[in-house]
């Protein structure tokens, strides 16, 4: 492994400088540029199907440039998606709605034909001119004005072509100075595991079989001089004097046949805070090719970044300039933070025995409790359908829920510039399985490994400035269905040090399961805890029992999963009316699994709450946030040994009844605030063993406090109340906290109280938490039911065992057509689906 990080490695010291405070009145030519860029982008586009092979046979990449042919193409909106283009013209409904899905299936059996014309009046002496991909999934082709640019394959990597030679160039005659781009995507692929680590997993319990395909990234034509830029990494360091250094990692590309002096001029200033602004200048020798410079900067009082619960989210912007003589060539503007990410080995654990690799995360040196979700996005599977506001909005709305981390795990994409500048600015950080590698089943040849490898590369080359960017994963659940689990292992190895010769970041190979398959690729029995089992083995465990039975003893959470369903409001957005209530088959369709939504209901309510739709939706978000908020705190009550959990999912990328806290529409679903209350960083909170108790036996559990704050309280107090069904307090008592430790869990006080004798059915648990001014600094409530644990126990697991012979009898899971009697296996009905409309059962 040592040989493969030195063939990664690189970097050309060009030397050191501490930098002086700016003169005032001096100027640096920073502000100007050869550096163009012309925007592509926007509904400009046009665009057309063809059958596999025909397009290029028929010779659509001719185009003339001047001619109005694609007038009557259909609209097109780049950045964005063939099915969003494709609903917007009225070719196929709206895919999220009903089962409409289904029928659009078709559009991944041709080809996608996209075109663009626009005009260039600007000659391109002495500059270097190329149209620039962000991303296009999955595969394409590329023409300007008839002559063939190249291909490419794989979503997550940039990739551009020089058309010097074919632009169309005329001042003022529009038609001489007309160009025609032309963009075919391939057909989707059918098979992940031919694409793993470069295209989004399509499937999963969240999404039917329906292939994304689109130019998904934006596109511009961008120029610079024959010196210029590919990257500049801010690289830093902190120092045990409390200073550090930025080491400005340029990558320079001479594209002349000549070595030139070039000479590099930079500014550093702050971006949201006050600072002077500091500059630097230094030549150097450029020979022909690409080359890898570094500039070390000194700055004696940095500002850190911070997580937002930590510090402050102080940035700073770059500005460097390449200049031959006194002409500019090209330059880069770079926005970063300050600051150091380690990891540690969680206490309680034996290195090798229990666990492989170290599991809690340190910044500046101070530990990090993460309290995480799972993305789920990006906002929606078809982004054409997404705007960057939502972004912004979604993860404001993960902040406020006391979120300081998201987690992007293996199921979904890197994200886009705007998730990780709003991450970087809103204190939020960012905890990334770097390329999307949802199945352990990848291909075995060292070509396409490379491929996959490089692929990691450039999508954390291009991210690593983002303070917020602080743990990297290789592999998500890969070891569960792999075929060759040490030869998953190595790769994700390897994939590690391809990273990590890039980026100076954590990396953890895998997020492996306890199961027999990941113990067969080396890893050990109490690597993580994937809190899945409670929702999959629905009726083996009441959740309580589940979490102190067979979650305890792990040092961290990558997922905790529980579903729901959005709202009535946001219901009617995609399911028909006639199908609204009870459950249609569009329910099952978006991955309402019925059985198990009305046993988590009955676990928390003592009934499946199916009175009303209103009834039932609200009680399965509130069951899924009680469930959440009682797995949270059991979890956070082992920190330190504990350093971080992830909720699964915060959102989904399309409209579902499954994983998410906030819906597609960016509605926050009932649990969302049962989250926020777990998730509050001081944290007043009840242990407790059961949820159903008998009139005539003592009250039992213990107060604890959780402090993730750097931050200690002294003199507080805590007031605990129990209420009954009647609103009646029937428990009232106040207690003295001497202190409260910084980055601290602990036990303070025992509970047993006989006062459950006038109870009915329900009694409600209030703890408040203040400071030694009188002010409320946590709040916490719970409620229990009146009842026999071991009865209910006992029923569970009688309902677990008729659900799994609905679902085995009836395509297993992930099949919906066991919930309805027209659809099942008996077929003793008969089904007319012009005049019948199937009703689930159980409602």
């Amino acid at each position: 492994m040592k040989n493969f990080k030195k063939l990664f490695a690189f970097f050309l010291a060009v030397g050191s400088v501490t930098l002086a405070v700016a003169q005032p009145n001096t100027t640096l030519s920073l502000e100007k540029t050869n550096e163009q860029i012309t925007d592509l982008n926007g509904m400009r586009w046009r665009f057309k199907m063809m059958l596999p092979g025909e397009g290029v046979k028929k010779g659509l990449y001719k185009l003339p440039a001047e001619d109005i042919e694609t007038l009557v193409w259909n609209n097109a909106r780049v950045p964005g998606d063939v099915y969003t283009d494709l609903w917007k013209a009225g070719i196929i409904d709206d895919p999220h709605f009903g089962r409409n899905s289904v029928k659009a299936q078709w559009v991944q059996q041709y080809e996608w034909w996209y075109a663009l014309q626009f005009s260039v009046t600007e000659g391109i002496e002495n500059q270097l001119v190329d149209i620039v991909f962000e991303s296009v999934d999955y595969g394409c082709e590329v023409w300007l004005n008839g002559h063939y640019l190249g291909k490419h394959e794989g979503v997550f990597s940039r990739f551009s072509f020089n058309v010097n030679d074919y632009l169309r160039i005329h001042k003022w005659d529009f038609l001489k100075g007309r160009n025609m781009l032309v963009v075919k995507l391939d057909t989707p692929p059918q098979v992940n595991a031919f694409v793993a680590g470069k295209k989004t997993p399509w499937f999963g319990d969240y999404w039917r079989d329906i292939t994304p395909i689109g130019i998904v990234g934006p596109v511009n034509m961008v120029r610079t001089g024959k010196v210029r830029f590919t990257d500049v990494y801010a690289h830093t360091k902190l120092n045990k004097n409390g200073s550090a250094d930025v080491n400005m990692e340029l990558t320079v590309e001479n594209k002349t046949s000549q070595t030139k002096e070039m000479t590099f001029e930079g500014s550093l200033k702050g971006k949201n805070f006050k600072m002077d602004e500091m500059r630097f200048d230094f030549k150097k020798m450029v020979a022909p090719g690409v080359h890898k410079l570094s500039q070390n900067v000194h700055i004696k009082d940095p500002k850190l970044w911070w997580p937002w619960d930590l510090g402050d989210q102080n940035l700073y912007q770059s500005k460097i300039s390449i200049k031959d003589g006194s002409i500019n060539q090209d330059v880069k503007e770079t926005t970063f933070g300050i600051r150091e990410v380690t990891s540690k080995w969680n206490p309680g654990f034996k290195k090798d025995v229990d666990v492989t690799f170290p599991r809690s995360t340190y910044i500046n040196g101070k530990f990090h409790f993460i309290r995480s979700a799972c993305w789920g996005g990006p906002p929606n599977i078809f982004v054409g359908r997404t705007i960057k506001e939502d972004y912004k909005e979604l993860i404001r709305l993960a902040k406020e829920m006391n979120m300081n981390n998201i987690r992007i795990f293996g199921w979904h994409p890197p994200e886009v510039p705007e998730f990780y500048q709003y991450c970087d600015e809103m204190g939020m950080t960012v905890w990334q399985d770097i390329i999307p590698l949802g199945t352990g089943n990848i291909p075995s040849d060292e070509k396409n490994l490379v491929e996959i490898f490089n692929e990691g590369v450039k999508v954390v080359v291009d991210r690593r400035n983002h303070p917020s960017l602080i743990m990297m994963e290789g592999g998500e659940e890969m070891m569960f269905r792999t075929r060759d689990p040490k030869f998953g292992r190595e790769f994700l190895e390897r994939l590690g040090d391809s990273l990590q010769a890039n980026v100076d970041l954590p990396f953890v190979p895998d997020s492996p399961m306890t199961d027999p398959v990941g113990q067969a690729a080396g890893f050990k029995p109490k690597e993580a805890i994937h809190a899945l089992r409670y929702f999959y083995d629905m009726g083996e465990w009441l959740h309580e029992d589940w979490l102190q039975t067979k979650a305890n003893g792990f040092p961290i959470v990558p997922e905790f999963a529980i579903t729901s369903v959005p709202s009535v409001e946001s219901l009617k957005k995609f399911i028909p009316e006639n199908e609204m209530w009870p459950p249609g088959l569009s329910w099952g369709h978006h991955w309402a699994d019925l059985t198990r939504l009305r046993m988590q209901n009955w676990d928390v309510f003592g009934s499946e709450m199916k009175g009303s739709l209103e009834e039932f939706v609200n009680a399965t978000q509130d069951a899924q946030g009680i469930i959440f908020q009682n797995g949270i705190e059991h979890f956070r009550r082992d920190k330190p040994s504990l350093s971080g959990i992830a909720l699964c999912h915060y959102i989904t990328y399309g409209p579902d009844m499954k994983w998410a806290i906030v819906d597609n529409y960016r509605k926050p679903k009932n649990s969302y605030y049962f989250v926020q209350k777990a998730y509050q960083p001081l944290l007043v909170n009840f242990e407790f063993t059961k949820r159903r108790w008998s009139n005539n036996e003592a009250f039992k559990g213990n107060i604890w406090i959780i402090n993730d704050f750097y931050k200690s309280y002294k003199d507080c107090k805590v007031k605990f109340e129990v209420k009954d069904d009647s609103g009646n307090i029937v428990l009232n008592k106040n207690f003295a906290v001497n202190a409260i430790d910084e980055n601290s869990a602990k036990s303070f006080f025992a509970i047993d109280e006989k006062v459950l004798k006038t109870v009915k059915s329900k009694f409600y648990v209030n703890l408040e938490l203040t400071d030694k001014g009188g002010n409320v600094i946590s709040k916490n409530d719970y409620f229990f039911l009146i009842g026999d644990q071991a009865a209910a126990s006992k029923r569970f697991k009688e309902w677990k065992q008729e659900r799994l012979d609905l679902e085995n009898k009836n395509g297993g899971y992930g099949s919906y057509y066991h919930y309805f009697k027209e659809l099942d296996s008996d077929n003793t009905i008969r089904y007319e689906s012009g005049t019948q409309t199937p009703k689930a059962k159980g409602f």
